[in-house]
């Protein structure tokens, strides 16, 4: 073969290859990069004689732990300091064979399982510990006992029974107007003696039978507003505003301040159930945005906005006893302070200058939308206080 020959054969080839490696190392470049693979997450196994175990190795940050329930009984797991007792999650009521997420932070500190199987005690897993991270773990809140809430409960129960005084003086006062026939003093005693009442929302669930008695509404009966077994404030209200007799309103009335009376007398020996007193904090809340801000209450009046008032007062009374066991558990306290404060501002701008409400079918949209806001946010502010103050097992 030629010299000229083999080399243009030597320099074709090399020329391909060269082609061939360009065209390689761009798809190379080209190519997305793999997308990282998830580290899996954390294995938890508990069981009734068995708390986690396994889990030697921790890792810093947010994760999520799996737990997995091998025991024959339906078990409570939290991930506690075991120095303090602090929790910083937990998952509730995990049944046998059963994998349930528990969300979490961690940072440098202890850190340990607790299990608390029903009808059985508490197995605490071993300590493990983090450190070096400079991670900011999820806070601890140190839980809650039933002793714990007596105090509190005890506070509130006084309370209670002093705000059921004013309202018995309230309802006596209100029949005793209705009785007089002044249909304008009627309406305003209907409404102090109404505030009286909404104030006390924490102790609802104590009331049984008596609070639809006293404050129920038509809901469902056959009857609607005409129905006998519509009684109490809402029915009085209906009637004084849309001019019914007074003679028959007075029948309403003495109804009213009878099943008041009944109230005061039964409520000291009934139980408030020290979960309530917690939930109570936000069910207040959601309740008056739900039929108070909405206007579904609304029976003539006008005035639900000031019984939303008073239900952000009965709000602050019940967060008032609590504040000894918030105040260490809950950093965002403050916050909810600042939105009971704004909830009232924005709530008081529909009082006109007379002493009058401004009824929520009546406010402009951006009062209304400012009203909604403030409540629904001081709504949601108050959800975790339920979880926090609620009573747990410790052992």
């Amino acid at each position: 073969m030629p010299r000229s020959a083999g080399n243009r054969w030597i320099i074709g080839v090399v020329a391909v290859v060269a082609v061939v490696a360009v065209a390689v190392a761009a798809a190379i470049v080209l190519r997305p990069a793999p997308a990282p693979v998830a580290a899996p997450d954390p294995q938890i196994v508990v069981s009734r004689s068995s708390c986690g175990q396994d889990w030697t190795a921790p890792k810093p940050g947010p994760q999520t732990f799996q737990v997995h329930n091998t025991g024959a009984v339906t078990t409570t797991v939290d991930l506690i300091d075991p120095t303090t007792g602090g929790i910083f999650g937990e998952v509730e009521g995990i049944g046998t064979g059963t994998t349930r997420p528990l969300a979490v932070t961690l940072g440098d500190g202890e850190y340990a399982f607790r299990c608390l199987p029903d009808e059985a005690d508490a197995v605490v897993g071993p300590t493990v510990r983090i450190s070096g991270s400079d991670v900011r773990p999820s806070p601890a809140v140190v839980p809650v006992t039933r002793n714990d809430l007596l105090g509190p409960e005890k506070d509130y129960r006084q309370q209670v029974i002093t705000g059921l005084d004013a309202l018995v003086r309230d309802t006596d006062a209100l029949a005793t107007t209705v009785h007089g026939g002044d249909r304008h003093a009627s309406e305003a005693a209907w409404l102090t003696a109404h505030l009286s009442y909404a104030r006390l929302g924490a102790a609802y669930g104590a009331f049984g039978d008596a609070a639809s008695a006293i404050d129920g509404t038509p809901g469902d009966l056959a009857g609607g507003t005409s129905d006998p077994g519509f009684t109490g404030f809402h029915r009085l209200e209906f009637g004084l505003w849309h001019d019914e007799p007074m003679p028959a309103l007075a029948t309403v009335a003495d109804r009213l301040d009878a099943d008041a009376r009944a109230l005061q007398q039964a409520f000291p020996d009934a139980q408030i159930d020290p979960n309530d007193l917690a939930l109570r904090a936000h069910e207040i809340m959601e309740d008056a945005l739900q039929f108070e801000v909405s206007g579904r209450t609304d029976f003539g009046s006008g005035a639900t906005l000031a019984t939303t008032l008073a239900n952000i007062e009965g709000t602050r009374t019940v967060l008032g006893v609590l504040r000894p066991l918030l105040q260490p558990r809950m950093p965002a306290l403050s916050t909810v302070d600042m939105w009971l404060d704004r909830a009232t501002t924005a709530v008081q701008a529909a009082r006109r200058p007379d002493g009058s409400w401004t009824p929520v079918a009546a406010l402009d949209r951006a009062q209304h939308a400012e009203i909604d806001g403030a409540i629904g946010e001081l709504t949601e502010q108050l959800a975790p206080v339920a979880t926090i103050v609620a009573p747990r097992r410790d052992s």
